[in-house]
């Protein structure tokens, strides 16, 4: 199936000759398409004032709410796509997990998941689950039209980090030492949670987002040869269960610069690619038959104008022979961003990326 059919019909959907998922599929575009990991919130203040005095899981669970937080960066920025707005840690609270996402920490789980008595925790997700995603992005993609929606979820590793840590880790102590010592229980976690993602990810696509993106933040914490062993095989049970549906499939982690290639090998159509790594090196590194996304700094948006069109030149510059290319920051919008300069930055892309 062509990547953004239908999985019920055979008609290409409004998104499907958008600059964002002609660059996934390797075509050639009108222009370089942008949008931003985290533009969803956190820098408009327009985004503050719609969410205030409303928690994060609790927001991520009001279907209008949903929407209108999504569509707030496609209104002022005027990106190629839009990311549908959630949290990585949703399926997981939508399962019963007792956690919370706590201001200035992060997702906090009351009781870590350590031992295998603790792995029967971890039921089954099923649609019903999150109807509030069905609804949001049904509510979403009639307003979007012919902008894609990009579905996402967190990676099996970076839930498994979560879980077993009780919360964000610098370290991942607990996390290596089960991996290390238990990799049956290991095994059986990633693979328990490459179920749920799978899920999770297959309620967003048949609702109607348009691509998905694989969270893993934390991965960058393996070797190459950990990866491989202990991580890949759930990664790849997640991408091979929603291959059917045709979308392209993007895989992201932050300090993976060692494991781009098994991170597109693991079945990612475009592979991300955070800012410590030039692109065309990490295209040497994925191999052919990738896209990829990436990779300007978030930090030189807190600098000048200038300062920004220079970095996002050298990005371009880099980009130039890749087979695709999706425009990004190496990582999420910082909270304190100004919006004018993400403003002036997709304008710039797609002046100096017209065709």
């Amino acid at each position: 199936m062509s990547a953004n059919l239908r999985p019920t019909g055979q008609q290409p959907t409004a998104t499907y000759e958008s600059a964002f998922l002609k660059a996934c599929r390797r075509e050639p575009v009108p222009h370089t398409p942008v949008w931003f990991m985290r533009q969803a919130g956190r820098s408009l203040p327009e985004y503050l004032k719609v969410r205030e005095g409303i928690p994060m899981l609790e927001s991520c669970m009001m279907p209008e709410l949903v929407a209108e937080i999504t569509m707030q960066p496609v209104r002022r920025h005027h990106v190629d796509a839009a990311i549908y707005f959630s949290d990585i840690v949703v399926p997981l609270k939508a399962i019963g997990i007792d956690l919370d996402i706590k201001p200035g920490v992060g997702p906090v789980v009351e009781q870590p998941i350590r031992s295998r008595a603790d792995l029967a925790r971890l039921r089954d997700l099923t649609p019903e689950d999150v109807w509030y995603v069905t609804e949001a992005i049904g509510l979403l993609t009639a307003e979007l039209g012919s902008i894609p929606l990009i579905g996402f979820a967190g990676a099996p590793f970076t839930l498994a980090s979560y879980l077993v840590e009780g919360g964000p880790s610098k370290n991942h102590e607990h996390t290596k030492a089960l991996m290390y010592g238990d990799p049956q229980l290991w095994a059986d976690l990633l693979d328990r949670l490459a179920e749920i993602t799978s899920v999770f990810l297959k309620v967003q696509i048949e609702a109607g987002a348009s691509a998905v993106q694989l969270f893993d933040s934390w991965v960058g914490a393996l070797a190459p040869a950990d990866y491989r062993r202990s991580v890949m095989p759930a990664s790849s049970k997640v991408f091979k269960a929603v291959e059917e549906y045709g979308v392209p499939r993007i895989h992201f982690g932050v300090g993976t610069g060692e494991l781009l290639g098994l991170m597109g090998e693991a079945g990612a159509d475009v592979v991300g690619v955070d800012w410590r790594v030039p692109l065309d090196e990490a295209a040497r590194r994925v191999g052919p038959g990738k896209a990829l996304q990436g990779n300007i700094d978030p930090a030189v948006l807190f600098s000048t104008p200038e300062a920004v069109e220079t970095k996002a030149r050298e990005v371009l510059d880099a980009a130039a022979d890749l087979e695709g290319h999706v425009f990004n920051l190496g990582h999420g919008v910082p909270p304190t961003t100004d919006p004018d300069s993400l403003t002036r930055l997709v304008e710039y892309v797609h002046t100096q990326t017209a065709r």
